[in-house]
């Protein structure tokens, strides 16, 4: 729209009193309506405002809110937007409060150019409002639809500077699975279960399905941990393979070349011989030849000269003729020569001898390469778990199958101590296999092996040493000191052993189960020669500790009966008072009339040494534990309570450490005293009970004590036991006093 079409529309250029209308391209650049607003204007505040009021809960009453609407609707119909539904949301004040632009979709904003924004048109809100145009009166109404569109497309343009596009709001995000279909194998919701396709359905959790994927993910990772760790075995198994085998093979080379050169080495020292001896022998004939041919060619000549006189001779008349015969020198000489005999024969015959060659060696050489050669050192294998007992082991060892072996020597010493001057005597067996179990050897102690192969050609290099070591011996179960009580026991045992092994293992068995010969429970890895084993009540246990080291475990113990009745335990005799002696099964305490000098007896601080007393090993639980002690009416007595470090030169009860029930027959009278810190209540017990029943609560932190013969409570003492304590008893003269424990708690017992 130019400047003609303004006047021509009759549009006031002056200010504008309501609001401004820029040029905006619909599309690009040039063909684009520019419309947005410099400032805020009375109409934007006034729909914000109207959009505000009808979005917020609670604001303003009924009559409000239709004014308010009414309102809209005018300005709506009056400025021609009546398909725009979302007018609140287009215009979007600077200056709005954040809480209310927050409740708008979000914008993108985009730089705009200021050039762009040279030209506006202003309409006088006034005159628009009295004649109610519509924008029927502003050019044709293709016109008022392009300027429709361009209010649609600005959507909220908030500067001249920022161009704002509308991002749809994003749909609410599906609720969050809080189920697990274990048929499908896929997360729901937990509405899903019960009317969709997963109503027939396994369905868990979903952290317990989590818990289980993991699980699972953990045990895959275990397995694949250890693949990893075999195939990282196996492919160092095949690294070493390579390494002997081109080791071999590079011995084998070095072994034909060696032969190969000796082989050549000997053939030119034969051919050099025969030469030479061919030589001898070509020169011994050729030098008799020639002599037999100088001697025959000398006669040759003298023959021809005694010719030749001869027929000078015969010329000669007969009387001279016979004269010079009978005179003659050479008649004398022809008769030397006819008489002497000519060696016509030839001395060295032409025929060339067969000069056999003797090859004997070389063919020796020759079968010597094909030769099979010494084998390779043997790789002598780590010592394979559960492979010993207490006196054998197993060996293996390898050899790489290029290697041809008639036997192996397998040789073993222990291994030797850091005492110097001792030599080890090393033991030898022969065997064809790559494995030996060797026998008659010392338990829980290491060995050195190494091994060497042997064929005809000789023995291999030795193999590395390997440490191998011996099952333990099995422990000694100590039975007088095992403790239990109704939910656990305490098994105490020796090692066996000289040498410390590496752990133990406690294995247990339902005396009375039908499979009893097999083992109901096992606990592993314990490091010292005593374990806290928990148990079921009322049951009876045949108990087993194996020892394990390196080579395995060794055979089971001797076996140990436990039964879980009641509280069981014996009087500890590293307490017990010098005047005091227990008996052979350590429930029965003794007080003799010979005593020892108290001079002589030395202050301690695990034995009693001024109260004539005794400690019991009750077992280490918390809980509730009952045992019985029978005495005798007569007799001057304390039992009861303490602390395992309760002060051993006062008597029990003086302290804060020990709770005692003690009682003194003086004049046929009978006192009773529950003492503890000194302190006693004042209590009367008309009947001396002769068996006393005492009951620990560890968890109501009680201690009572009870008239067996009567069922009759006698007193209860409220205790803090921040400790464990042990039953404690004690004779003031001479007598006995019986514990009966290891039995169910009566009837009658009942928690004070």
């Amino acid at each position: 729209v130019e400047e003609e079409s303004g006047q021509e529309l009759g549009l006031d250029r002056s200010t504008p009193k309501d609001f401004h209308f820029y040029h905006m391209d619909l599309h690009d650049s040039e063909d684009r309506l520019q419309l947005f607003p410099e400032e805020n204007t009375r109409m934007k505040k006034e729909v914000v405002q109207a959009e505000m009021a009808n979005e917020s809960r609670g604001a303003g009453d009924g009559k409000a809110q239709r004014d308010l609407q009414e309102e809209v609707d005018e300005l709506v119909h009056l400025y021609g937007l009546e398909d725009d539904h979302e007018l609140g949301d287009e215009f979007v004040d600077e200056h709005m409060p954040r809480t209310a632009v927050s409740e708008y979709p979000p914008y993108v904003m985009k730089r705009r150019d200021p050039a762009r924004e040279q030209r506006d048109w202003r309409l006088s809100g006034e005159t628009a409002e009295a004649e109610d145009l519509g924008f029927g009166g502003w050019g044709s109404a293709g016109q008022c639809q392009d300027l429709r569109e361009a209010y649609r497309y600005t959507h909220g343009r908030a500067s001249e500077e920022y161009e704002c596009y509308v991002i749809p709001e994003e749909e609410d995000e599906e609720e969050a699975a809080d189920v697990f279909c274990v048929t499908c194998k896929t997360p729901i919701r937990a509405f899903q279960k019960v009317f969709d396709e997963h109503k027939e359905h396994e369905v868990i959790p979903l952290s317990e399905a989590l818990e289980s994927a993991k699980d699972e993910i953990h045990k895959n990772m275990y397995k694949l941990e250890k693949q990893i760790i075999e195939m990282e075995n196996f492919a160092n198994h095949l690294e070493e393979v390579f390494i002997t085998v081109e080791e071999n093979f590079g011995k084998q080379e070095q072994n034909f070349e060696s032969h190969y050169n000796e082989i050549l080495e000997t053939l030119a020292q034969k051919y050099e011989e025969k030469i030479q001896a061919l030589g001898e022998k070509k020169k011994e004939k050729l030098e008799a030849l020639y002599g037999q041919l100088v001697s025959c060619g000398e006669n040759l000549d003298t023959c021809k000269e005694l010719m030749e006189t001869i027929e000078e001779m015969c010329h000669e008349e007969k009387v001279d003729f016979i004269k010079v015969i009978s005179v003659s020198f050479y008649t004398n000489r022809l008769g030397k020569f006819l008489k002497a005999k000519t060696d016509v024969e030839i001395s060295a015959q032409p025929e060339f001898e067969d000069q056999t060659l003797d090859f004997s060696d070389v063919e020796q050489l020759m079968g010597s390469i094909n030769t099979i050669p010494a084998p390779s050192a043997p790789v002598i294998n780590p010592q394979a778990p559960n492979s010993a007992t207490g006196s054998s082991v197993r060996v293996c060892w390898s050899l790489y199958s290029d290697d041809t072996v008639e036997s192996y020597q397998l040789s073993y010493q222990p291994v030797q101590d850091s005492s110097p001057g001792k030599d080890q005597t090393a033991f030898t067996v022969t065997v064809k296999e790559t494995y030996c179990s060797v026998t008659n050897l010392v338990p829980n102690t290491q060995y050195e092996f190494w091994v060497t192969a042997h064929n005809r050609a000789g023995p291999s290099p030795s193999s590395e040493h390997a440490v191998y070591m011996t099952a333990p011996s099995p422990p000694i179960i100590k039975t007088k000191e095992i403790r239990s009580c109704e939910e656990a026991v305490l098994i105490c045992w020796e090692s066996g052993n000289l040498n410390p092994v590496d752990s133990y293992t406690v294995e247990l068995t339902q005396a009375e189960s039908p499979e009893a010969s097999g083992v109901t429970e096992s606990v592993v890895g314990i490091p010292t020669c005593e374990s806290l084993v928990q148990l079921q009540p009322g049951q009876s246990y045949i108990i087993y500790v194996r020892a394990l080291n390196t080579g395995g475990p060794s055979v089971r113990s001797e076996p140990a009966a436990v039964h879980t009745i009641g509280s069981y335990f014996r009087l500890n005799k590293d307490t017990c008072h010098p005047w005091l002696i227990i008996s052979e099964d350590g429930l029965t305490v003794v007080r003799s009339e010979r005593r020892i000098p108290a001079r002589e007896l030395s202050s301690s601080d695990t034995r009693f040494t001024r109260c004539v007393a005794v400690m019991g090993n009750l077992i280490p639980v918390r809980g509730h534990h009952y045992w019985e002690v029978e005495v005798d009416e007569h007799l001057d007595y304390t039992v009861g309570v303490a602390f395992e470090d309760v002060t051993k030169q006062e008597d029990l009860g003086a302290n804060c450490l020990s709770w005692c029930m003690r009682h003194t027959f003086a004049s046929s009278r009978h006192k009773y005293e529950f003492l503890h810190n000194r302190t006693t209540p004042d209590i009367r017990i008309t009947v001396p009970p002769k068996k006393i029943g005492i009951l620990l609560d560890y968890e109501n932190s009680k201690l009572s004590f009870f008239n067996v013969d009567l069922s009759q409570h006698l007193y209860t003492f409220s205790c803090q036991l921040h400790e464990f304590v042990y039953p404690c008893f004690s004779l003031e003269n001479p007598g006995c006093l019986k514990v009966h424990n290891g039995i169910s708690m009566p009837k009658h017992i009942t928690f004070y």
